[in-house]
């Protein structure tokens, strides 16, 4: 007997150069979910999602009737409705272990994104700055894991990857012999058949 393939009649609006939207289709992607992937730009913003999303914003997931428009929350409902491969540890301890993690990326690293790509030249300046020796400063943890403090692949490592995979649009370059850990983890995370599958046109052509 074959495999049945997982259906959905979900409906993903993505930013097409947006770090949170690309998050979640990693999730997608890792689930084998089928979904219709809607590309957002600030230019093409379908006239729906205003409807769906009292903020009009990406990423904006929805199935059947319910709407979600908050990428941690998304992530997390993929993963407990749709379960294997699970993306979170089994056991609370490790649980809310994982979720300080993202919590930390998305007050710590996430606003220096936001910085660099939409703030004055002082301030993308000093942020980065900030993330580079930020991430010089986690490199030595993949030494032992070969994952964000885990030894599987997680959800935490889904908010960072699109991140690092961002390194070059930010114009940050890491000094290749102090994070040589981190770049092996990169390399790892960008070569996984999920994660390529979740590039969009945009996102290929920053490491083209």
């Amino acid at each position: 007997m074959g495999v049945v393939a997982k259906r959905s009649s979900m409906i993903f609006y993505s930013g097409n150069d947006d770090h949170f939207s690309h998050r979640v289709r990693i999730v997608l992607a890792e689930k084998g979910v089928a979904v219709d992937v809607v590309d957002v730009s600030d230019e093409n913003v379908p006239d729906e999602l205003a409807d769906l999303n009292p903020y009009n914003s990406v990423p904006t997931l929805l199935d059947r009737d319910l709407v979600l428009y908050e990428s941690k929350v998304m992530m997390e409902y993929l993963d407990e409705r749709f379960p294997h491969p699970p993306l979170l540890p089994v056991y609370p301890v490790a649980r809310a272990q994982s979720r300080l993690w993202m919590h930390r990326i998305e007050r710590e690293w996430c606003p220096m994104v936001e910085q660099i790509t939409s703030g004055g030249k002082k301030e993308a300046e000093k942020a980065r700055k900030e993330l580079r020796e930020s991430l010089i400063g986690i490199s030595p943890i993949f030494e032992d894991m070969p994952h964000f403090m885990s030894d599987e692949f997680t959800l935490v490592d889904c908010c960072l990857a699109p991140i690092l995979w961002r390194l070059p649009a930010l114009n940050i370059e890491l000094p290749e012999k102090q994070v040589k850990p981190l770049l092996n983890y990169m390399s790892r995370v960008f070569e996984r058949d999920a994660f390529k599958a979740a590039l969009n046109e945009r996102e290929k052509e920053m490491r083209a």
